[in-house]
């Protein structure tokens, strides 16, 4: 039974691999003061499609991988214990393709009037899965600075308040909240697939491995069994 409640108070195998690889992409870079590897407009002419995801590995210095770091913990942890890991794993990388390629189109059109901050960190990512819960939430109306607001605008408020986030790109969250929308609003259905299948997925490896890794919580693709961990 206490091994039971440290493994429900450990982190979600998800998150701690994405901030792992957050350190990994971003601590040997900022040491060489290499620049970052992030994702511009015309970027991908060299051929670096991986950039596609890559990005969201990529933090410009020791202040923005911090602030990487607490998002990554609260919005993907929380977003894994609803969705299980392997979906977790699945949309994060979707939702930071599609974050990409509507960044890129839309980067080519604005950049003709204005300059554009290069797309780099979890925080576009982020914006889709608060896309995604507020879109679906239950909630009507949430407290914010002691006035009810409704729960859709919520990502909107907290879009103005990451403006003031040094070295965030503007419109790579805007269109990374635009992806999360539609895709809570039933826009992007093919990007779903039964709980069947994500049941299957953790037996089969990567996440069978994952499983395995002490310390951390794997949660399960059943929403069954993530109730019965849960309770």
């Amino acid at each position: 039974r206490g091994s039971m409640a440290a493994r429900g108070r450990s982190p979600p195998a998800a998150a701690a691999l994405t901030l792992l690889l957050s350190l990994g992409v971003s601590v040997p870079a900022l040491l060489r003061a290499a620049p970052p590897a992030s994702l511009r407009p015309g970027g991908l002419r060299a051929g670096q499609v991986h950039r596609l995801v890559t990005y969201v590995f990529v933090y410009e210095d020791l202040a923005s991988l911090a602030c990487g770091a607490v998002i990554i913990w609260y919005f993907a942890g929380s977003f894994e214990r609803n969705v299980g890991t392997v979906k977790h794993c699945f949309l994060t990388a979707a939702f930071a393709i599609l974050s990409a390629l509507l960044y890129l189109l839309l980067g080519s059109v604005v950049l003709r009037v204005s300059e554009v901050e290069d797309a780099k960190g979890f925080m576009p990512v982020a914006f889709a899965m608060l896309g995604v819960s507020t879109t679906r939430s239950r909630m009507k109306r949430t407290l914010i600075l002691g006035l009810r607001v409704p729960v859709v605008l919520v990502p909107w408020f907290t879009l103005c308040a990451a403006w003031f986030i040094p070295h965030s790109s503007l419109l790579c969250n805007l269109c990374g909240l635009l992806v999360g929308e539609a895709y809570g609003l039933g826009y992007c259905f093919h990007l779903d697939f039964p709980e069947s299948v994500g049941s299957k997925l953790d037996q089969v490896f990567p996440f069978s491995l994952l499983k395995r890794i002490p310390g951390l919580r794997y949660i399960p693709g059943s929403l069954a069994e993530r109730r019965a961990f849960e309770s």
